[in-house]
């Protein structure tokens, strides 16, 4: 398993927060925060390091906008 991106669904786009949904308002707060070993960051899209990442999901869950999900 390998965790992908579905960059027309996410909200982290050109190094902003696209939506006043995330976060209530305040900006994204989901997959960044969540990640308990830091394998995910905000650029000018979100980024992820597949050598971090332990496939945990956590990610997954606290995406408001289902943009993460594992490529099988």
């Amino acid at each position: 398993m390998k965790l992908k991106i579905d960059y027309e669904k996410c909200c982290w786009n050109e190094g902003k927060c696209e939506s006043c949904e995330c976060g209530e308002g305040k900006g994204c707060d989901g997959c960044v925060e969540v990640c308990p070993v830091q394998a995910i960051e905000r650029k000018d899209k979100v980024e992820i390091d597949l050598d971090k990442c332990i496939n945990c999901g956590a990610c997954i869950v606290s995406c408001p906008k289902g943009a993460l999900s594992f490529d099988e």
